[in-house]
C-alpha cells in the first residue's frame, strides 16, 4: 500500500427516513414519475443555495434511495445530505410515521469488513454510429442482467495497493469484494415525462460485504455517491 494513504477516514453525514403512504397522491406521483421523485426529495433542501444554481444536488451532498411494500402501501425514503432536511414542504398526511433524523459519524480503518447496500444505474457506452471524424460521445445503455452488474461494479472494486482511478479512468470505490459473494438483483426501470427527451433509468441491487483498502477514497464514494442518475435515487452506498 502507498506509504503516504491515510489509513483512516471520517464520514459525516445526515440520513433522513422517511415512511410514506404509497396512496397519498404526492408519493403516488412520487413513485410513477423519476423527476417528481427528484423533486420530492429535493423539497427538503430549499433555501440553502440560490434558486437555479447549477449542481445545487451535488453541492449539499443530496442522494437518495427508497424501497416500496405494495401490499402495504408503504414506501420507505431515505434521503443522505450534508446539511440537515426540512421536510414540513411535503404533507403531514402522507406520512405514516414522523420522519427519523440520524446523524453518522463514522471513522473507516484499512483492513475494515463492512456490510451495504446500493441501488445503482450500470450503464456501459455504445457507439453512436456517427463517423469517428465528429468526436461523437457513446450512446449510454443500461446493463439488463445480474452478470453484467456485477461485472460493472467488479471493475470499481479497488485492490490493496491499487490507485483510485484504473488505467481506463474508471474510478474506484477504496475497497474491494469477492464478486461472487455479492448479491445482485435487477429493479423495474424508472422514468419521466417531464422531459421532451424520455428519462429511462435502469436500475440494480447490490448488497454485500466490502473490506476497505483506501479509506479516502471509500469516504469520497460515500458521500457523493456511486456511477450515474444520482439525482433520480441511484448511487447512494449505504454501509451497515
Amino acid at each position: 500500500m502507498n506509504s503516504t494513504r491515510a489509513s483512516t477516514a471520517r464520514f459525516v453525514a445526515t440520513h433522513s427516513v422517511l415512511s410514506l403512504n404509497a396512496r397519498h397522491p404526492l408519493v403516488a406521483k412520487s413513485l410513477v414519475d423519476a423527476q417528481e421523485m427528484h423533486r420530492t426529495v429535493m423539497s427538503g433542501f430549499r433555501g440553502w443555495v440560490e434558486d437555479g444554481e447549477p449542481e445545487a444536488r451535488a453541492q449539499m451532498g443530496v442522494l437518495s434511495t427508497w424501497s416500496v411494500d405494495l401490499k402495504a402501501a408503504a414506501l420507505v425514503l431515505v434521503v443522505q445530505s450534508r446539511i440537515p432536511g426540512d421536510w414540513a414542504r411535503i404533507p403531514r398526511e402522507a406520512f405514516t410515521a414522523a420522519p427519523h433524523i440520524i446523524t453518522v459519524d463514522r471513522a473507516f480503518e484499512a483492513g475494515e469488513v463492512f456490510g451495504f447496500r446500493t441501488v445503482v444505474n450500470p450503464t456501459r457506452s455504445r457507439p453512436s454510429g456517427k463517423p469517428a471524424s465528429e468526436k461523437a460521445r457513446g450512446i449510454r445503455t443500461a446493463h439488463t442482467t445480474p452478470e453484467h452488474v456485477k461485472r460493472w461494479f467488479s471493475r470499481r472494486l479497488q485492490a490493496d495497493g491499487d490507485p483510485a482511478n484504473a488505467e481506463d479512468g474508471v474510478a474506484r470505490i477504496g475497497a474491494t469484494a469477492d464478486p461472487d459473494t455479492l448479491g445482485i438483483r435487477m429493479l423495474p426501470t424508472v422514468s419521466s415525462a417531464h422531459r421532451s427527451k424520455q428519462v429511462r433509468i435502469g436500475r440494480a441491487e447490490i448488497r454485500g460485504s466490502l473490506t476497505v483498502t483506501d479509506p479516502e477514497t471509500l469516504v469520497g464514494v460515500l458521500s457523493n455517491g456511486l456511477g450515474h442518475a444520482r439525482a433520480y435515487s441511484c448511487g447512494l452506498v449505504l454501509a451497515r
